[in-house]
């Protein structure tokens, strides 16, 4: 589960960045929350909103680089653990609308939490080359962290858990030692870490192509749950099945006491969304995966969209602390009975060209109070208050 994310000098992000899937002590949807003895409670869905070009797009992409950058070298050298369910490897560009951000590093850093124990990783990129990495782990419940590694230009640093003569510390200066290490070795806190990685679901519906890549399970049990949930959507498939010889997907449904087929081709543009996106976030809620989603609303109803993010906010479906991160423009779902305050973030840029990000629970009014939990989240956003406007100020008003 993924506590918090921080990076900076990251395309249009200059100053350092964070998005934070810790609960703040907020009383609505507290029955939502992933929680666990003695640790602090996460929050299942976060969702960003802004304008075109605000930065909402960069800061999934943030992320989606720390982690393609770990599982790629693995991947093509055949060791990883998991299959991978990536868009595709996010270069480390830096801000470039001033000399100097242009050539310091990017750097990236992650809280995350496998079972009882809470890792910090760390890593800075400079022309795709490692400047310093990091890897911390510490028990949920304790303060003190344990150091895995440490990696700076001068040489690596190795923990107690990994501190082992056969253990090489020369790497090539593009390779992050997280990944080396899980390439080279058998060591169980690298393979556990390596397998969180693995298991993040990167989807980008902006590129049509991905509603081309389906991931339609043949076992009976999770064929049964997809079609389930595409019934509970009005969707009325009965069953479905995949043409070797023809290499085309077949969906098929009753009509009376017949039934037919028809090409997935020819299933209408939000259906198609649905079952490409639908096996990979029920996957998702089966095993306890981060997903990422850039453009979740597009091509989708926005009942449908309000029923994919309640199955994340569903502890008797989401049983495993699944979390779902995606961006919107959907005004239907920016309410107060589908979201947590903490859970909304907005995204824009200022007048120097810098991607910011802030949570609706950080807003102040002009009487410093917060906003309420009651407010209309959807009426307030597109009069202009909470920033992020999507739209010309002016057109508001009725002028421009």
């Amino acid at each position: 589960m993924l506590c918090q994310f921080s990076f900076q000098n990251f395309k249009s992000y200059r100053g350092e960045t964070t998005i934070d899937f810790q609960a703040a002590t907020l009383p609505e949807f507290r029955e939502t929350l992933i929680s666990e003895e003695k640790a602090a409670d996460l929050i299942p869905v976060s969702v960003i909103y802004g304008p075109n070009g605000g930065g909402k797009t960069n800061l999934l992409q943030a992320l989606s680089c720390v982690i393609s950058t770990i599982v790629k070298p693995v991947n093509e050298l055949g060791k990883n653990r998991q299959n991978l369910i990536l868009q595709q490897k996010i270069d480390a560009v830096p801000f470039l609308f001033d000399q100097t951000s242009a050539t310091e590093p990017t750097e990236f850093r992650m809280f995350f939490r496998i079972a009882k124990s809470e890792y910090c990783y760390y890593i800075a990129l400079r022309s795709d080359e490692v400047i310093s990495e990091s890897l911390y782990r510490k028990q949920v419940t304790g303060k003190k962290s344990a150091t895995i590694f440490e990696r700076e230009t001068d040489g690596i640093t190795l923990g107690p858990s990994v501190n082992k003569k056969s253990i090489n510390t020369s790497v090539n200066p593009k390779m992050p030692y997280l990944s080396f290490l899980a390439i080279n070795y058998d060591i169980p806190v690298i393979s556990e870490v390596v397998t969180w990685f693995e298991n993040c679901i990167i989807r980008s519906y902006a590129n049509p192509m991905v509603e081309h890549q389906i991931m339609l399970a043949k076992d009976a049990p999770y064929k049964a749950q997809l079609i389930c949930a595409l019934n509970d959507m009005d969707i009325d498939i009965t069953d479905y099945r995949y043409d070797e010889e023809s290499k085309q997907l077949f969906t098929k449904r009753s009509v009376g006491s017949s039934e037919y087929e028809l090409p997935f081709s020819d299933e209408s543009d939000g259906t198609r969304k649905l079952i490409a996106a639908l096996p990979v976030i029920l996957l998702a809620l089966r095993e306890g995966r981060l997903v990422i989603i850039d453009e979740l609303d597009a091509k989708l109803h926005p009942k449908l969209l309000k029923y994919v993010i309640l199955l994340f906010k569903n502890k008797e479906i989401n049983k495993y602390g699944a979390q779902l991160l995606f961006t919107s423009h959907d005004m239907f779902t920016l309410k107060n009975t589908v979201f947590r305050r903490d859970e909304i973030w907005f995204a824009a840029e200022n007048d120097e060209h810098e991607s910011e990000i802030y949570s609706l629970h950080e807003i102040r009014g002009e009487d410093n109070e917060r906003i309420k939990n009651t407010a209309a989240f959807d009426k307030q956003y597109l009069e202009g208050r909470y920033g992020a406007d999507p739209y010309l100020r002016g057109m508001l008003g009725g002028g421009f």
